[in-house]
């Protein structure tokens, strides 16, 4: 099948809240299909206002499937979680063409909000 979507994309405003006051903790997800015949090698590099970036994560999305990467459990190779609390934008690069989508369920009062969107592409 052919491979749609492009190999990089951006989403400058990400926050993963540390507070849920339901069950359902807030989490952030990049959602990601690959319609082609190739494995998707996703590498994620994280960009802050206030330190350096973080290149250490990535993520697997193989051919003809989807993933969703909550970013809540995501843990690089050495067991660190995505920081919370602290705004942040993300990059997502793969060694073949994606689609991603951005979502982020914020359930820090008790009238939870989701929020949802198409990341921006470049190449």
């Amino acid at each position: 099948m052919k491979a749609y979507g492009k190999k990089t994309w951006l989403i400058p405003d990400c926050y993963l809240d540390s507070v849920s006051k339901i069950t359902t903790p807030s989490h952030e997800a990049f959602c990601v299909i690959n319609t082609g015949d190739v494995d998707a090698e996703i590498k994620l590099t994280f960009f802050f206002e206030d330190r350096d970036p973080i290149t250490s994560f990535s993520s697997f999305c193989g051919a003809g499937k989807t993933h969703h990467i909550r970013l809540d459990k995501l843990k690089d190779k050495e067991g660190n979680l995505v920081p919370r609390d602290v705004p942040y934008a993300a990059l997502i690069e793969s060694n073949t063409p994606v689609v991603v989508q951005y979502s982020r369920l914020n359930t820090s009062s008790s009238t939870y909000a989701l929020m949802t969107t198409i990341a921006y592409s470049e190449d």
